[in-house]
């Protein structure tokens, strides 16, 4: 049988446990119809770039799926007709990819690197920047400046139509 990968995206306001439901809906169609879904990954709320249909979150969920193409034509006419289900796409391809995805790498390394953050305490409450303290500026010394030196817009005329 062909190999896929599907992803979908639910609308922000569904729960994490409807969206649980709406994969569980969606393996059954595909184990109905001859396939199966090998692996199942749920990447959470994100942001989305743009709008879709008035949404800048979604629910995002991963699929590799192993089943003939009637089971995802199924599939795909089940999220058009559901309204919790932002958009759908399916590639078909060569062989699946072991191990967690990319998406789920990205989100243990970005763990790892906040818990070795919490665990070292730099950069608490300073920023990234560092304590500059006063060594970036120096001495300023004393400087004229801009309003001692030039006078007011408006002052000259003040001061000929005194002396008339």
């Amino acid at each position: 049988m062909p190999l896929y990968e599907h992803v979908f995206l639910a609308r922000q306001d569904v729960s994490a446990q409807q969206v649980e439901e709406l994969s569980a809906q969606i393996t059954g169609v595909i184990q109905q119809l001859g396939g199966k879904v090998t692996k199942l990954e749920q990447w959470g709320l994100r942001s989305l770039s743009y709008r879709v249909r008035k949404n800048r979150k979604a629910h995002f969920t991963f699929m590799n799926v192993d089943a003939p193409p009637a089971a995802l034509n199924e599939v795909e006419r089940q999220e058009r007709l559901n309204e919790d289900v932002l958009r759908y796409l399916t590639i078909r391809v060569d062989e699946h990819e072991e191990g967690p995805s990319a998406m789920m790498r990205r989100a243990e390394r970005d763990r790892d690197r906040d818990e070795r953050r919490g665990e070292r305490g730099d950069r608490g409450d300073r920023g990234d920047r560092g304590d500059r303290g006063d060594r970036d500026r120096g001495d300023r010394g004393d400087r004229p400046r801009d309003r001692d030196r030039r006078p007011r817009e408006g002052a000259e005329e003040l001061e000929t139509t005194t002396e008339e």
